[in-house]
């Protein structure tokens, strides 16, 4: 016989916020952001769970704590029309489109019952009663102290710095139009308001809600609890033989459960007194009929322990319950559904009991505001430290809102996130600097993670100078049609610092970094320049350009500077009577000879293409040909310094990064040392950012720069897979300052990968409070362009030279083959 759900519903109003059931009892309903997942240390866990332990103490008799955490199957939805798609982003949401992961909601429900309240049991129901009325009418004072209790209860919590809790006001518990409220959306099993759909609900085979079959699993006899309980537990699948990774003691039935279900936990807060005084009649009882059989015995020595417990560290008894609601819309996979909640109760060494007879009622008191109306006989005597182990402690990964920021995954699903490693943490106060440092051995996707890092910095504006031994990002450069500096014998590395492009001046900053560099190829590091030849050439420079002015026709390079220098500043220096002690001009124009027009390097300074670095975005400077050239290197290493600094001082308000590759270890050799002190202390103020990447642990410890400079001056630590150094991380740990926690996180990475899908992890750490493992899974476009396979790189290159070497046709063209070939 049908029943309309407004008759028997046992909610009757929402008002000041609160929720009124027909027996009297008052809820408030909060909201709840938990920690994300796989993200708390040990030491964390134990000291959310004595938070949750204070916060129910505070907790007023008669009351009832009722924790529903709502996990559903959800896909990602893609976004397809924001202006800022790029080519590359495009193909990754498409092939992010409709991953599937499981989208958790946490709603935290205080009740308080009245004191004369009739406690439920499986023959006591709002469900089976005709006709409810509230059996008094509460007090204004008696709801003003609730309040005050729950206000605590938030105070408590949020300090713990652990969980976020925001109140619910009457337009989210109540229903709209268009938007479910939070009682709709449990009794319709739905957290989503795109679609208001109404659904039956039946009790006759078993629980159904509209086309969904549900099944309950509940922890609610002592007999098949586990054996012991604590704030968390190892997760083998992380765990290393050095390292135990920690999970929360019930996430098994949370994050971990990959079903839609919902996790109802029900801690109830008696009269403690009256407990105490009913068990200690239940010994007595138990102690009289002791020598008729064993079971009494035991029984009565376990309500003797559980007393002495109570009395003797003052506990708070309570009672508790705990459920797993598993839902499915195919009926055939309701088996599959049951191994799978066993399997998570296994994990916890509990017994799975299937609720059927009871499921109705059960089901009935998990309503938001109704938890008064539970079953009693359905739950167990425990103290609140026990209980609080069975509360689900986490949540999914979270995307950030910035607007900066890098794509990666979260490591159950692979679900994007959006992550934001430099302005975020600046805004939080975890970090100082947006600096960062890579650590990767070979093969372990760290050019991987860079070039993509790179890209989402560049097309969200940002000006990248990349410095590079082993052309990591040719094809990136070539998507971005970037400048490209490299060297081979027919196409040798060219550039003009002469030049000064639209937006530059010949401020002081560019006339001491031509001097830097004509002093650098006139003099040799032991030898030193005197003042006189610093001025005269700081007046040679100044001339230079009134020439320039006067002469307009004349292009701006070496060559025409050496010109004026041997032709026209030659007859200035006589009118001066400058003597050659002073400055030996013939010296100089002897030394610099090779890179004037038919000289052997006159093509390194003379460049007409290329030449206008400080509007130019994306710059890669590869150093491989050239970094044991004693000639070439040093030229350009400090036209690498000018770029930047160019660009630091004069973009304002524009976001700058530098990464020096594993080139820095040749930039050791040449001085290059106190540009990267200088670099990593002063880039902060330009709104920029210097990132260095490293392969081999020794190479840290080997350089002093490295050790102090870079390590101490960034604030973001970037890890890749160290498993192979993992007898020896304690020397990288004690280097890097990293925590146990991290270093629990760090050898986690790639231990339990989604063998279906190709992809590797990333550790991150922020200013050593915030650290994170994601996945680092990208589109096959992205990985085209990305890629340092040589084999791959050929054959792009093959594809583009059908397209006129338009790489971005030749991206898709391969990927289109590759993909019908699987």
């Amino acid at each position: 016989m049908e029943k309309v759900l407004d008759d028997l519903l046992p909610i009757m109003d929402v008002e000041h916020d609160c929720i009124l059931s027909k027996m009297g009892d008052v809820t408030i309903a909060f909201k709840a952001e938990l920690p994300e997942i796989f993200t708390l240390s040990d030491q964390e866990y134990e000291a959310f769970h004595q938070a949750w332990i204070k916060a129910i103490k505070l907790l007023p008799k008669h009351s009832v704590l009722h924790k529903q955490d709502c996990f559903l199957q959800s896909g990602y939805t893609p976004d397809f029309a924001r202006e800022d798609n790029s080519f590359l982003s495009r193909a990754s949401e498409r092939f992010f489109n409709e991953r599937p992961f499981l989208d958790h909601s946490c709603y935290i429900f205080l009740t308080k019952k009245p004191a004369n309240r009739q406690t439920a049991s499986s023959m006591f129901s709002s469900l089976l009663k005709r006709q409810v009325v509230p059996e008094e009418t509460l007090k204004p004072q008696l709801l003003q102290d609730f309040l005050d209790s729950a206000g605590q209860f938030k105070r408590i919590m949020e300090d713990s710095g652990f969980v976020k809790l925001t109140r619910l006001t009457e337009s989210e518990l109540l229903s709209q139009s268009r938007k479910h409220g939070v009682i709709e959306k449990y009794c319709y099993l739905s957290e989503r308001d795109d679609s208001f759909i109404v659904n039956d609900i039946r009790f006759d085979e078993g629980l159904q809600v509209g086309d969904r079959h549900c099944q309950l699993y509940t922890l609610a006899d002592a007999a098949d609890l586990p054996a012991l309980c604590g704030s968390r537990i190892n997760y083998d699948k992380y765990s290393t033989d050095r390292t135990k990774f920690s999970i929360g003691f019930a996430s098994t039935l949370g994050q971990l459960l990959p079903c839609n279900h919902i996790y109802n936990q029900y801690i109830f807060i008696e009269d403690a007194q009256k407990t105490i005084q009913k068990l200690e009649s239940k010994r007595l009882r138990l102690q009289s009929l002791s020598a008729y059989s064993r079971e009494n015995l035991i029984a009565r020595d376990a309500t003797n322990d559980f007393l002495n417990e109570a009395i003797g560290q003052q506990r708070l008894p309570v009672k508790a319950h705990f459920n797993v609601l598993a839902w499915t819309d195919n009926k055939e996979q309701l088996k599959d559904l049951k191994n799978m909640v066993s399997s998570a109760l296994a994990q916890m060494d509990a017994v799975a009991k299937q609720e059927t007879v009871g499921a109705a009622q059960i089901f009935w008191a998990g309503i938001p505001g109704n938890a008064a109306d539970f079953p009693m006989n359905d739950t167990f005597d425990t103290f609140a430290e026990q209980a609080t182990c069975f509360l689900n402690l986490e949540t999914g990964y979270r995307t950030s809102l910035s607007p900066v920021g890098i794509r990666l995954g979260d490591r159950l699903t692979g679900k994007p996130v959006h992550v934001d490693i430099s302005d975020e943490p600046m805004t939080m106060g975890i970090c100082t600097n947006r600096n960062k440092f890579i650590l990767g051995p070979s093969g372990s996707g760290k050019s991987f993670f860079t070039n993509h890092m790179v890209r989402s910095y560049y097309e969200q504006g940002t000006h990248v100078v990349l410095v590079d031994v082993g052309h990591s990002y040719k094809g990136l450069c070539d998507m971005v049609k970037g400048y490209y500096f490299t060297y081979s014998e027919e196409n040798p590395i060219r550039f003009n610092p002469f030049f000064i492009g639209e937006g530059d001046s010949l401020d002081t900053e560019k006339k001491e970094s031509i001097k830097t560099l004509l002093l650098a190829l006139w003099k040799k590091d032991d030898e030193t320049f005197r003042r006189s030849e610093y001025v005269a050439l700081s007046n040679a420079i100044s001339g230079y350009y009134h020439h320039l002015i006067r002469q307009p026709e004349i292009f701006p390079c070496f060559n025409s500077f050496y010109e004026f220098l041997r032709d026209a500043y030659t007859r200035v220096l006589e009118g001066d009577r400058v003597k050659e002690k002073d400055f030996d001009v013939d010296n100089f124009l002897y030394v610099l000879r090779p890179y004037y027009k038919g000289g052997e390097f006159d093509y390194l300074l003379n460049a007409t293409e290329n030449i206008d670095l400080l509007q130019e975005r994306f710059i890669v400077f590869e150093l491989d040909n050239i970094k044991d050239h004693p000639i070439l290197f040093p030229v350009v290493t400090i036209i690498i310094m000018e770029v930047f600094i160019n660009k630091m001082r004069k973009m304002k308000g524009i976001r700058k990064m530098i990464l020096i590759e594993e080139a820095w270890k040749a930039l050791m050799k040449e001085g290059f040392a106190e540009y990267i002190k200088y670099l990593f202390k002063t880039v902060r103020k330009f709104f920029g950012e210097a990132i260095v990447v490293t392969q081999e642990v020794e190479d840290i410890i080997s350089s002093p720069v490295v050790k102090q400079a870079i390590i101490n001056n960034s604030d973001c630590k970037i890890l890749l897979d160290q498993s192979k150094y993992q007898n020896k991380f304690d020397q990288i740990q004690e280097l890097l300052g990293l925590t146990e926690k991290e270093k629990a996180l760090v050898l986690s990475v790639n231990k339990a990968n989604d063998p279906a899908r190709k992809y590797k992890e990333v550790f991150i750490s922020l200013g050593g409070m915030l650290s994170k493992v994601y996945r680092t899974e990208v589109s096959l476009e992205e990985y085209l362009a990305y890629s340092t396979e040589q084999t791959e790189k050929v054959k792009l290159a093959e594809y583009a030279a059908k397209f006129g070497g338009d790489i971005r046709k030749g991206i898709i063209a391969m990927a289109e083959d590759m993909r019908n070939r699987t």
